[in-house]
């Protein structure tokens, strides 16, 4: 394999974008399929949406792979969900991928999961090619969706084509480099004609032209003099130039229609002579024995390996590991060692995915992304060929939102939910299972309600399990509001030996936008408090912090000053003042005047503009405070802050206020003080529920 032509590439945008039928036109233009299927159909559905509820549903819930082969390019392509509630299928993928597709759609836009999808391409610096879909679209307008890239995300965005015709007229693409108009031929677009600049179009043609070399000038000083004198530039100078770009951070921005087969090849084009192979990737890792220390990672199949497990899926052969090989290479039946846990494993099976199915091979070498069966690891799991080789950073998940309980409807089934539950747990990073320590109910967590709704649904159709669900809760914080000092003494010493610790400082609330803050200073001096208890005193404090004392919900954004003390010779023990920290939390947190916070979602909903007078009157409703408002093209989109807490089908509430036409995308935004009249009924809700137990 010549890593030179090799692309590992994602293809990442908001709710229906497009981005699987992207997909399959991909698959169908590289000769990977020989028969396009569409997503909502009433053929197989698409390719990359392999699962029997993705087909049904229409939408996609697992990021799927495959490699495909063109022009003499390998591909690994990975397709990945729209809804934030499976944002973690998008973030592990990204983790291991080195460059992007951000398909945006010609209406909407920049919407609020492209701003998500942005932020985690940020977040592990993915260059990126931007694809405006549906130009067949009513309302298509690329020329807006690259200024709100430019605005929304602050994106470095530059038109690399303009549309020929738009909405039913569209046609095709003029090519601003070689200026010249591609159109498309054939019953499912497969020729890619290119002919001459339709008159109508010359003008605007040469002013954008002009406005892409002066974004793309910024990135080189000759091109720079050359504009600025007014000489002619080669075309390859600008291909050069525009992949210097890409790699430096720009957008440049395609289109096309998916969907009536126009643009797509022309993209393609664009992936493999802009985004990166994995040698212009710069990717290192730790040393375990010195995390300072940093090991650069080489894309050379004769250096030691080094892999990322990136997802597990279990499945009917046994447990299947997707892996990015970052150094070195893999051999089928070969042991290597998981970094984390220090186990020996053998790579018994190596398969390259193509959707669900799959192909056996014996090698993979730096730069491949493949999956390993029968090997026992987590997402995010480094491998090696020893012990304390190299650490690699792992992937950013984010905290669930919302927790729901279940239980069985038939005794019998107990086994088999706890399989299905370990199975997905071990899955999904983002997808939690704890059980309720006072009522023994099980509870299950994750990003939103159609996550969980999935999770339900499957746990029906693959393990037979009908299941009793309970209303959705909430994951509300308790937080201080003010300073209190706190002098706490635990003393018992009635005979034999006793125990002693006494304790004195502040407890000061902190700001908090995330979801666990809690710090601990200690200025003792003069040996006022031995410090071998100082960790005992801070242990008994943060595991004080799993029920606080309003509605016995987790405690954030506290800072305790531990600033004196005594302690006995003989009475005062770790144990000691682990019970006084804790007895000291329990006493003086209910003087801060504690309040419940609770999580405010970021909601974008989308409908008919005669419906925005009903729906945002019903946000309010919902304590949601308006951020903005816009109409366009006859659809409304409007953008709110509503607690979690009052979402719970919102979707039925939607679809019946706008005929079914009205749709709805949310992500956390941030934690916030809960009104004293809501805290009041929580509070009395959790304590009516405690006195029924």
């Amino acid at each position: 394999m010549n890593l030179e032509k090799l692309r590992n590439i994602g293809i990442s945008a908001h709710i229906d974008s497009g981005k699987t039928t992207l997909s399959e036109r991909i698959l169908f233009y590289t000769g990977r399929i020989h028969k396009i299927e569409e997503v909502r159909g009433d053929g197989d559905g698409a390719t990359m949406d392999h699962m029997e509820l993705e087909r049904e549903r229409g939408i996609t819930i697992t990021s799927a792979a495959t490699s495909v082969n063109y022009q003499g390019y390998d591909i690994n392509l990975i397709d990945t969900p729209g809804h934030v509630d499976f944002t973690v299928e998008v973030e592990r993928s990204l983790r291991v991928l080195d460059g992007a597709v951000l398909v945006l759609c010609s209406v909407g836009g920049v919407q609020s999961q492209s701003i998500t999808v942005d932020r985690q391409m940020k977040r592990y610096q993915i260059p990126r090619i931007a694809f405006i879909n549906k130009m067949d679209r009513a309302g298509a307008n690329p020329y807006r969706v690259v200024e709100q890239l430019k605005d929304k995300l602050g994106a470095e965005a530059f038109m690399m084509q303009i549309p020929i015709g738009a909405e039913e007229h569209f046609q095709g693409v003029v090519d601003l480099i070689e200026m010249v108009a591609l159109t498309h031929e054939g019953a499912e677009g497969e020729e890619v004609i290119s002919g001459p600049i339709p008159d109508d179009l010359k003008e605007e043609a040469e002013a954008k032209r002009l406005e892409m070399l002066e974004a793309l000038s910024m990135y080189n000083d000759e091109m720079m003099e050359l504009l600025l004198s007014e000489e002619e530039i080669s075309t390859d100078l600008i291909y050069k130039v525009a992949r210097d770009a890409v790699l430096g951070g720009a957008t440049p921005v395609y289109m096309g229609t998916a969907f009536k087969n126009k643009g797509v090849q022309p993209m393609l084009d664009a992936v493999l002579r802009y985004l990166p192979s994995p040698l212009d990737r710069d990717i290192s890792g730790r040393d375990p024995a010195d995390e300072t220390k940093k090991i650069e990672l080489k894309p050379d199949g004769e250096a030691p390996f080094v892999g990322m497990a990136c997802k597990s899926v279990d499945d009917p052969f046994g447990q299947l590991t997707f892996m990015r090989i970052y150094q070195g290479q893999i051999a089928k039946g070969e042991t290597y060692v998981n970094q984390r846990t220090g186990r020996k494993e053998r790579f018994s099976r190596i398969v390259r995915m193509h959707s669900d199915k799959r192909e056996e091979i014996d090698v993979a070498k730096a730069g491949d992304i493949i999956a390993v069966m029968g090997i026992d690891s987590a997402s995010g799991d480094t491998y090696s060929i020893e012990r304390d080789f190299c650490t690699l950073e792992s992937m950013y998940v984010p905290e669930p939102v919302i927790k729901i309980a279940i239980s069985p409807k038939s005794r019998s089934d107990g086994d088999k939910l706890g399989k299905a539950l370990q199975r997905f747990r071990k899955e999904d990073p983002t997808f939690r299972v704890f059980t309720d320590e006072e009522t023994n109910e099980i509870l299950i967590s994750g990003m939103g309600e159609l996550h969980l709704d999935v999770y339900i649904e499957r746990i029906k159709r693959e393990y037979g399990v009908e299941l009793e669900v309970g209303a959705p809760k909430v994951s509300y914080r308790e937080s201080p509001t003010k300073e209190v000092s706190f002098d706490y003494k635990h003393k018992k010493q009635s005979g034999g030996s006793g125990q002693f610790a006494h304790i004195k400082g502040r407890l000061t609330p902190i700001a908090t936008d995330s979801e666990d803050s809690f710090e601990f200073e200690e200025h003792i001096v003069g040996g006022r408090i031995p410090k071998q208890y100082i960790p005992a005193i801070e242990k008994g404090l943060r595991d004080s912090l799993e029920k606080g004392p309003v509605a016995e919900y987790p405690v954030v954004g506290t800072l305790i000053h531990l600033d004196d003390g005594s302690f006995h010779e003989v009475d005062s023990s770790e144990k000691a003042f682990y019970t006084a920290a804790q007895g000291c939390f329990r006493e003086y947190f209910k003087q801060a005047t504690p309040k419940l916070l609770e999580p405010i979602m970021n909601v974008e909903i989308e409908c008919p503009e005669d419906f925005q007078g009903t729906v945002v009157g019903d946000v309010i409703r919902r304590r949601g405070i308006m951020t903005s408002s816009d109409v366009l093209e006859g659809t409304s989109v409007i953008k709110a802050e509503v607690p979690l807490a009052e979402t719970f089908g919102y979707a039925t509430d939607l679809r019946s206020m706008t005929q079914g036409q009205g749709t709805f995308t949310m992500e956390l935004a941030v934690y916030r003080q809960t009104p004293s009249n809501v805290q009041e009924e929580i509070v009395e809700a959790r304590r009516k529920a405690n006195e029924a137990k």
